[in-house]
């Protein structure tokens, strides 16, 4: 197939269009790079720099080829700046997204496949189904799941007649081969910032909640691995393929059980070999106690399994950040 994906410079909308190149597909990558990375960007792929933001910058992009089907990566995601900032995450997430679906709507590509998050069903009680009640607690998951809404509304009013939103639980890890991971700037999310900590970049790590009504005390999340949730991408193409009639899908993408803080932080002493400093401090405002999958849909409808635990996210992971301790570099290209 054919396919644009906008995001693919990112973590995960680089892992995917890796594999997705691999299987054959022709890609354009649809980036602004301001938060992805050139480098990141498999040479096999076609690399268009470009902001959602600007409906003429994505409608001359399309015009390039005929596209069979778009994967959506691109947007914002950390969950605390969309509380200071609200208005960018519902320009860039929301607004953005408007501008792709009318775009591919007006070039008749009827395939939409949209990277979303678990962050949909907040404080919930997990396991966490498709049917769980939505609750966002930050302006990030609202302006996710409004662009859900979006998605869901042109399934009737538009000829995008084909829509897969998957819903991620914490991806995590890094590339199998070793090019491809995670290199954000700053860096907040756990596993990264327990790893630069085991190899001497921080002084420590703090560890927000010990008193969470979880087994240790500490906050539970569920961490997909990035191959994982590429070949999540990947199948889903294999539905659009096999579909006589339009569909409108949602599917969790995660691993089933959460670990927790702690865990990962003592995953990454064992796989580094290194001790390193712990700081116990009190729970973050908004943070909630426990997160993980239900994916009995994913795995039914699309034949999809997670291969990966936290011991082989926490050693992918590692191995990267050891090779490549300051992210991407002008020296650092990814390899077909």
């Amino acid at each position: 197939m054919k396919l644009f994906v906008t995001g693919g410079a990112g973590f995960i909308g680089s892992v995917t269009v890796k594999k997705l190149l691999e299987q054959g597909h022709e890609v354009t990558v649809f980036d602004v790079l301001e938060n992805g990375h050139r480098q990141a960007v498999d040479p096999r792929a076609n690399l268009i720099q470009g902001d959602l933001r600007s409906r003429q910058s994505i409608m001359e992009a399309l015009a390039r080829d005929t596209f069979e089907a778009i994967i959506h990566f691109a947007g914002y995601i950390e969950s605390g700046e969309s509380m200071k900032n609200p208005l960018k995450f519902f320009e860039n997430n929301f607004s953005a997204g408007l501008n792709l679906i009318k775009a591919a709507s007006d070039k008749g590509i009827n395939s939409f496949i949209f990277s979303s998050t678990a962050g949909v069903y907040g404080t919930g009680k997990p396991p966490f189904t498709e049917e769980s009640p939505i609750n966002t607690t930050s302006y990030y998951s609202m302006s996710k799941y409004f662009l859900e809404e979006a998605l869901r509304a042109s399934f009737s009013q538009t000829c995008i007649r084909v829509s897969v939103i998957l819903r991620y639980f914490n991806a995590a890890g890094a590339s199998l081969d070793g090019l491809l991971g995670e290199s954000h700037d700053p860096e907040t999310h756990l596993i990264p910032l327990v790893i630069k900590t085991a190899l001497a970049q921080r002084p420590q790590i703090d560890l927000y909640g010990t008193d969470y009504p979880t087994p240790d005390g500490t906050a539970v999340r569920d961490y997909i691995h990035v191959e994982d949730l590429a070949d999540a991408h990947a199948l889903s193409l294999v539905k659009f393929a096999r579909s006589l009639d339009g569909f409108f899908e949602i599917y969790n993408v995660g691993t089933g059980r959460g670990y927790s803080n702690r865990e990962v932080i003592n995953m990454v002493k064992e796989v580094s070999g290194n001790d390193f400093r712990v700081v116990e401090k009190p729970r973050r405002e908004g943070d909630w106690d426990s997160s993980f999958a239900d994916c009995g849909k994913i795995q039914r409808e699309l034949s999809w399994r997670a291969h990966f635990g936290l011991r082989e996210i926490v050693e992918t992971a590692y191995l990267w950040h050891k090779k490549y301790p300051y992210g991407f570099t002008k020296e650092q290209t990814v390899r077909s």
